[in-house]
């Protein structure tokens, strides 16, 4: 067979045989997978690119008009509507039976799961076709959404729907670190839009799960849920203020887990440090498109104590001795506020103690600080205070040949 000549011909030729399938679902997997490539190659606005394709490939194949070509055209439309040319799509004289079923579904039920901390939440909702013979099973578009990074880091398109919302029932029933509830669906379509609007603009996708393959059919599926009303949006979380930080250190320096990891009263030669790492912590969590210090986890502890802070920060000696303690206790504090279970606490005050190796290696070596990092550091391990032009400019003036 020959070599397909173009970008058309070859999703022609891998849907040759899409006339063959048994129903509905079939098809529309199909069709999100051929795009899938599509939104995988792309460099930026990946829905956008996934849109222009389509609207391509309906104007180059027009007058195609084999049974294979006029169906996957018609799958096409179905999955991006959006797509100039689109709604003028009509079905071809010898399309299989199960064609009237495209994109005819109705939503069965809407749900939300995820852990303890706030690190991710799974957004779940359900489907059934108008004719579940020519349609197919009812199915399930699940999408993760991780707070950490700020986007929709996977989606995934399955069934038979029971049987993949029991497994997930049963998951969350059986361990106390998560949690399962019926979910608004106009919520669900709102936060997962909202993530996977970035997760389009990405330069790299997340490696694993099935993104880009069942995107298309997700984004599909989703766009049914009634939209958010206008009034019920959030709007952009913003960061503690400099009084709200204030407030939010006194408090915390009063309870029992600065008393506990020894931050309430600490000798005076002390606090310059101690002051020091309760901003890092803030500074931190400041940077997430979730800004909320009290959010604290495993996970978010790793982020913090072996990258983040090595390339953001430079310590002195007094204040990496101190971070690991800081953050033990304030993750500590912030578990009880929000209530989280004792051992979610637990968990992530043991993770600031097996990261503490790690993370003294890192300030030893210096290998993840950042060029504007590394410098300042060498400007104080050469005493140089960063804040005095004149020693700053006298200080690059005798190490110009090593900064050049």
């Amino acid at each position: 067979m020959a070599t397909p000549q173009t970008p058309y011909d070859a999703v022609l030729r891998a849907a040759r045989d899409v006339t063959k399938l048994d129903c509905a679902l079939d098809a529309e997997m199909l069709g999100t997978a051929l795009l899938g490539s599509v939104y995988a190659i792309a460099e930026d606005d990946r829905a956008g690119a996934v849109r222009d394709f389509v609207s391509a490939f309906l104007a180059a194949t027009s007058r195609r008009r084999t049974a294979a070509a006029t169906t996957i055209r018609e799958i096409f439309a179905t999955l991006v509507p959006e797509a100039p040319g689109a709604a003028t799509v009509k079905r071809g004289a010898q399309a299989p039976s199960w064609a009237d079923q495209l994109g005819r579904v109705r939503l069965t039920g809407t749900y939300a799961y995820g852990d303890v901390w706030g690190d991710q939440t799974s957004y779940l909702a359900t489907f059934a076709y108008d004719d579940r013979d020519s349609g197919g099973p009812e199915h399930a578009v699940v999408a993760l959404v991780d707070h950490n990074i700020g986007i929709t880091k996977d989606v995934f398109v399955g069934g038979p729907a029971e049987r993949i919302l029991g497994q997930v029932r049963d998951m969350c029933a059986g361990d106390e670190l998560t949690w399962f509830r019926e979910e608004d669906p106009r919520r669900l379509r709102g936060e997962v839009a909202r993530h996977l609007r970035i997760t389009d603009g990405l330069t790299n996708l997340p490696e694993e799960g099935s993104l880009a393959t069942d995107r298309a059919l997700a984004g599909a599926r989703l766009a049914l849920l009634p939209a958010p009303a206008l009034a019920a949006v959030p709007a952009e979380p913003e960061p503690p203020s400099s009084d709200e930080r204030t407030r939010l250190v006194r408090r915390f320096l009063e309870s029992p887990e600065a008393a506990r990891f020894g931050l309430a009263e600490v000798p005076e030669a002390e606090l310059p440090s101690l002051h020091f790492c309760l901003s890092l912590i803030f500074d931190h969590t400041d940077t997430f498109p979730d800004p909320d210090p009290m959010r604290w986890s495993p996970a978010v502890v790793g982020l913090f104590l072996l990258d983040w802070v090595h390339r953001r920060a430079v310590l002195d000696m007094d204040d990496a001795a101190m971070l690991p303690r800081v953050v033990r206790a304030w993750a500590a504090y912030a578990n009880r506020q929000r209530g989280l279970p004792a051992p979610a606490a637990e968990r992530t005050d043991a993770a600031v103690e097996e990261m503490v190796p790690e993370f003294v290696r890192l300030y030893t070596t210096g290998e993840r600080r950042s060029p504007a990092t590394a410098a300042v550091a060498q400007l104080i391990a050469d005493g140089i205070d960063p804040s005095d032009p004149a020693a700053l400019e006298a200080w690059i003036e005798a190490n110009r040949d090593d900064l050049s």
